[in-house]
């Protein structure tokens, strides 16, 4: 079936949908992403919390990132929300610096626009995301 002849639906303020190309590139204008060197010289002086929101399979596949919080996507607002009763002990001001990991530095960047919403303003992700990180030469443990 072809989606050429399927009718677009507007949005509420009667714009034509975004496609995700163009919903990564607005919301990545908002911050500032990191590269994977910046992002361990961060961690490794205390200036950040790497946060690793890949999936157990990728996890047990590709390995993990020592020292990164290991917090699944669908769980992420709910454990960094410095005002959630389900935080974690590391959420503890909206003025943290967390850099949001994924496998390849896609859903990161949605899951940074959903945590600026709630105030976490300097969070930000990881470009090219693990597969960068361990394409860079940083440490991986199985």
């Amino acid at each position: 079936m072809s989606g050429a002849n399927t009718p677009q639906q507007e949005r509420p303020n009667g714009e034509p949908p975004l496609g995700i190309d163009e919903l990564l590139e607005r919301v990545r204008a908002g911050y500032a992403r990191v590269e994977a060197r910046e992002a361990y010289e961060a961690a490794r002086a205390g200036d950040a919390l790497l946060v690793d929101i890949r999936y157990a399979a990728l996890r047990e596949r590709d390995g993990l990132i020592p020292g990164a919080l290991i917090v699944e996507r669908n769980e992420l607002e709910w454990r960094l929300d410095p005002q959630g009763s389900h935080r974690l002990p590391e959420a503890t001001s909206h003025d943290v610096r967390a850099v949001v990991i994924c496998n390849e530095g896609y859903a990161s960047s949605l899951a940074v626009a959903s945590l600026h919403q709630l105030g976490l303003h300097r969070t930000t992700d990881l470009v090219g995301g693990f597969q960068a990180w361990k394409a860079a030469g940083l440490p991986v443990t199985s």
